[in-house]
């Protein structure tokens, strides 16, 4: 006889737009179904704006991690996005630009649902795997680093904007790239934004795994835009991952342009991976990731709140205006000039209209 089940979830699960909710049926290795157990698959569906979330999006991810938490025939979660260009590039640009910029009091509420987003990816009592199927970028990659494990496809970037768009990467990067990566890799990615490969991620350990993605005349073939190979430079440095140039990256897009993305690869390993997680003592596997995301969950809670507060009060200057910037620029020039702004900043020039004005890129008249 069966006991009766209490519920333990707050609310009734529900969709959200933008946000996909599923289960699929758990398999055995030899691929057949196991009747009865899921792995609970997470999607940002906003392709069109490079699965950013918005804040309604915020709230339909905590819902789906909770959801997948209290659920007992779940084994695993996958987290990723719709399509093949990005598994999210952050925050709504648009949303931030139009309604968050000018107003720090908005932007903190919103901040404390991101921060539970977070904590509900760290907190969740099922082990989480990010299927990277594009772009990890700013915000995505915080939330992508709060999972445990990423498995990703070849041509995907990873990487920080926050300098460069008017914030800081505090939402969970500069918490878990030092412990992930080491202090100056961590460095690098936080303050230069400018994305790794996903083969580059591989080597630094910020994916598990990669898999080709791209196929050409039938055959999957490596990312062609990055170095694939190991070998020593002139400077005796190994090079592995990095951005081809010259006649190299020419030929690479070529070959870019001859293929067509595919997927499978990326799902048979995030398959093989969910059947391992399986074949475990579910209570020792869940006290086993509650250990092992200790170093990151006490960086995050460290922060958070103070984190916070900050970035909501960007909210009136820089933050102001780069989202704007970016929003309203052309696509082509979407950066302020940082030059004119340190100019400026120098000569004791406070934070005005005009000075967000004429900073903000302007589409170049016919």
């Amino acid at each position: 006889m069966t006991a009766h089940l209490v519920d333990h979830d707050i609310v009734p699960h529900s969709e959200v737009p933008g946000v996909i909710y599923e289960k699929r049926p758990a398999k055995r290795a030899d691929g057949s179904i196991v009747d009865g157990l899921y792995n609970a698959w997470i999607w940002l569906d906003n392709p069109k704006q490079y699965n950013s979330y918005t804040t309604d999006m915020v709230k339909g991810v905590i819902r789906g991690f909770r959801t997948a938490s209290n659920a007992r025939d779940v084994v695993a979660v996958v987290f990723t996005g719709v399509g093949d260009k990005a598994f999210c590039t952050g925050g709504n640009t648009k949303e931030y630009a139009e309604y968050y910029a000018g107003n720090p009091q908005e932007y903190r509420q919103y901040m404390r649902l991101f921060n539970d987003m977070v904590s509900a990816i760290l907190g969740c009592d099922k082990p989480v795997i990010a299927r990277v199927n594009g772009m990890r970028i700013g915000g995505g990659q915080e939330i992508g680093m709060a999972c445990d494990f990423t498995v990703a496809q070849d041509l995907a970037k990873f990487g920080q904007a926050g300098p460069k768009h008017g914030s800081a990467a505090i939402g969970g990067a500069t918490d878990f790239l030092p412990l992930m990566v080491g202090c100056e890799r961590a460095m690098e990615s936080g303050t230069l934004c400018e994305p790794w490969s996903a083969h580059k991620a591989y080597r630094l350990g910020v994916a598990l795994d990669i898999v080709p993605a791209l196929k050409v005349d039938g055959k999957f073939v490596p990312n062609p835009l990055v170095e694939t190979q190991r070998y020593l430079d002139e400077f005796g440095k190994i090079v592995h991952g990095e951005p081809l140039t010259g006649e190299a990256l020419k030929k690479g897009k070529e070959t870019m342009a001859r293929g067509q993305v595919d997927l499978s690869l990326l799902d048979q390993k995030i398959e093989a991976l969910c059947t391992k997680l399986m074949t475990t003592f579910p209570e020792c596997l869940t006290k086993s990731f509650e250990e092992l995301r200790k170093p990151k969950l006490d960086a995050w809670n460290r922060n958070k709140e103070n984190s916070r507060a900050w970035l909501a009060l960007n909210m009136m200057a820089e933050a102001r205006t780069g989202f704007r910037a970016f929003n309203e620029g052309p696509r082509d020039d979407r950066e302020i000039d940082f030059v004119e702004l340190r100019l400026r900043l120098a000569k004791g020039e406070g934070w005005t209209e005009a000075m967000i004005e004429d900073l903000i890129p302007k589409a170049k008249s016919a």
